[in-house]
């Protein structure tokens, strides 16, 4: 009988595919202990059998110069897109990783340990990791299921720990039905909608901060997957809004507390634009209220009010579930039902700490390349940041801190070192190399290399380390043709233009050269200078360009923005045009007085508006009411809310946000609190008006 060691060993060879293993196998069986087949010594260089082994990677003999030993994380999303670290022996710098029989495209070889690499798509299960430097066969090596691709991901993979997130689960190869059953840490979803027998809408139940597994349970086949989601202090813009199917006798209105996702027991739903004739009901212990009427058979005003709460109203619903979050309003005087004011978000999230180099292009094999920045000119200095993706491709680029600059004199092995805070989850990063100049006001940056990593796996009070950037120059030019709306008065009076880099659903990079803004009327092309190349690390990336009509030096309103335009070349010039024209409020008038009832607004020539979106502010900025009215001007009637207490908006000065909003394709029916805020509108108009409230 052969040993345990034969055993051990034959376990590897068959793993690795070494080419003269078999022969070599049959004797090491065949006469006992094993031979080292490199050196000659005999039990074949292995350390003792009861020394500890990391999960995920296997013994193999150390003599052997090319192996592939594990994979870190050792499993992850079937779309692909996550930071894999690859262990093993022998790497050279060009050196090739195959997922099965997908080869990555995006390998950094660390050393001759260590690859990194993003992982491409696949089928879900295990796939074998299989390494070979550039043609040479005889470096070929695999480890059978080294690597296992989830059979579902979320998407969103994080929100706040108050729970309401709208989360797609989705799934391959999958047969979910009516019967499927979904869990986020254990807890079931608070609605469960199958849109496809591959895809879930999860709304998140309340959680506590840190990854939590999701579950789905189809009949006899259940799916876990430990990490998929992580609760975290942040809000996601995904909560709330309208669904269901056309009103046809019953509403059900779904109210919570935004900062704690808790139920709002007892707040007053009112459907009607008129108190005394609308139908009123309130909201239950689970936090919903359900309206039957023979009434409800056509498009309704909805309002939701509650004492110490921000109301919310959504104008003429035409299907039969509304959701809403109301806003605390922290002030002394409601203090008392709340106890303790609830900070933003619900609690706090402890951060984790990423550890890592940037690596820029080397001279010599696994030598430390040099720090690709121009030499600097008077208070210029060579500096690079790091970066995580902004949510938001018209966020202002801001340096941060001159503290947490990466120079040249940085120490790494293979590039210059970094360290961040890090919200937890799968995060993405991108790093920005160039020249500073803080002499001067505001600061200056310009970047000349950028690097990208994707998929970095953020735990709370624990350091991720070994996230390497590939650093690549920037050196092209992206032109926009735009057609802003003509100068007017009070404005709005320049064009500002901005271009981001969209890294697929991981959000943005944003540029310090990526923003311009020359007056109006405009004389020629807009032009951006500094952008990567869409291939190596950015590859599956595209160009985002938002545009708008601004007022004044600081951008002020009114203006009129179109959100977002993407490319994947910057061939050809970016036509840049659909601004919707400048919102007129006209009921109430400037610094007129506001009845508390009506509104009318009026846009001037452009793009049609689907969605008009009012934020009515007053209390010192304590409490705001917002109206959804689909369409773009007219006037509307809103139910008067003084009887209510601690629900009317207080007497005083009040400023209204008047927002028309443009989307591609468009249905109110479908409408998110994402597509309330500018962030989630494809082009919109703003400006603001003072009035007052007896």
């Amino acid at each position: 009988m052969a040993s345990h060691r034969s055993l051990k060993l034959l376990a590897v060879f068959v793993a690795i595919g070494v080419g003269a293993g078999s022969s070599f196998l049959a004797s090491c069986i065949a006469s006992g202990p094993p031979i080292d087949p490199i050196t000659g010594d005999e039990d074949g260089g292995f350390e003792d059998e009861d020394a500890d082994t990391p999960d995920g990677f296997v013994d193999v003999p150390v003599g052997d110069p090319h192996a592939v030993l594990g994979a870190n994380p050792a499993h992850g999303p079937f779309n692909g897109g996550q930071r894999v670290i690859v262990s093993g022996n022998g790497f050279a710098s060009n050196a090739q990783l195959w997922f099965g029989e997908v080869q990555a495209t995006d390998v950094i070889v660390i050393d001759a340990t260590k690859l990194q690499v993003t992982a491409p798509p696949g089928e879900r299960g295990p796939v074998t990791l299989t390494t070979q430097n550039g043609d040479d066969a005889s470096t070929k090596r695999s480890l059978v299921g080294g690597y296992t691709y989830d059979a579902l991901y979320a998407d969103p993979s994080s929100g706040p720990v108050s729970g309401g997130t709208d989360v797609r689960i989705l799934g391959q190869n999958t047969e979910w039905d009516a019967q499927t059953v979904a869990t986020i840490d254990q807890k079931p979803c608070v609605t469960l909608t199958v849109v496809s027998p591959a895809e879930l809408v999860c709304r998140a139940p309340k959680g506590t901060p840190g990854a939590k597994a999701v579950r789905v349970v189809d009949g006899e086949d259940a799916i876990t997957v430990l990490d998929a989601y992580t609760y975290e202090d942040s809000s996601d813009g995904f909560k709330g809004g309208l669904s269901g199917e056309e009103l046809n006798g019953t509403l059900r209105v779904l109210a919570f507390n935004n900062f704690t996702g808790d139920p709002l027991v007892g707040a007053s739903v009112i459907v009607g634009s008129n108190v005394q004739t609308a139908l009123i009901a309130n909201v239950d212990e689970g936090g919903v209220a359900l309206l039957q009427d023979p009434s409800l058979n056509s498009p309704k005003t909805v309002t939701v009010a509650f004492k110490c709460h921000s109301p919310v109203t959504f104008v003429d619903v035409p299907v039969d579930t509304v959701t809403v979050y109301l806003d605390p309003v922290l002030t002394p005087s409601c203090a008392e039902g709340f106890g303790t004011p609830p900070g933003v978000g619900g609690g706090s999230v402890t951060q984790g700490v990423v550890q890592g180099e940037l690596v820029f292009p080397a001279v010599n094999e696994f030598e430390k390349g040099p720090f690709a920045v121009p030499q600097p000119v008077g208070n210029e200095k060579r500096v690079a940041y790091v970066f995580p993706a902004a949510s938001n491709p018209q966020q202002n680029f801001s340096l941060p801190p001159a503290s947490s600059a990466i120079t040249p004199d940085a120490g790494g092995a293979l590039g210059f070192e970094f360290s961040l805070a890090s919200t937890p989850g799968n995060r993405t990063f991108y790093a920005l190399a160039g020249l500073e100049d803080r002499s001067v006001n505001p600061p200056r940056f310009l970047a000349y290399s950028m690097g990208l990593v994707r998929g970095v796996p953020v735990t709370g009070d624990e350091v991720t380390s070994e996230v390497y950037v590939d650093m690549r120059p920037l050196d092209l030019a992206l032109t926009l043709d735009a057609s802003p709306p003509p100068p007017g008065n009070p404005g709005p009076d320049r064009f500002f233009a901005n271009v981001a880099l969209r890294l697929g659903p991981d959000g943005f990079a944003i540029f310090p050269q990526g923003q311009k803004a020359p007056l109006l009327p405009l004389n020629n092309d807009v032009t951006f200078v500094g952008l990567p190349l869409l291939a190596g690390p950015f590859e599956g990336s595209t160009y985002a360009v938002s545009a708008r009509a601004v007022t004044g030096p600081s951008y002020a309103a009114p203006l009129s923005v179109v959100a977002s335009q993407q490319t994947n070349t910057t061939a050809f010039p970016i036509v840049i045009d659909g601004f919707i024209g400048k919102p007129t409020l006209l009921t109430p008038q400037l610094n007129e007085s506001w009845n508390r009832t009506e509104l009318e607004t009026e846009f001037g020539p452009g793009a049609p508006v689907d969605l008009t979106v009012y934020d009515v502010v007053t209390g010192n900025g304590l409490m705001h009411w917002l109206v959804a009215v689909p369409g773009g001007g007219g006037a509307v009637e809103l139910p008067d809310l003084s009887g209510i207490e601690g629900a009317s908006l207080p007497s005083g000065s009040i400023l209204i946000n008047l927002i028309g909003a443009r989307f591609d394709d468009f249905d109110y029916k479908t409408l998110t609190y994402r597509q309330l805020r500018t962030q989630g509108m494809d082009a919109y108009a703003q400006d603001f008006t003072e009035a007052h409230a007896p």
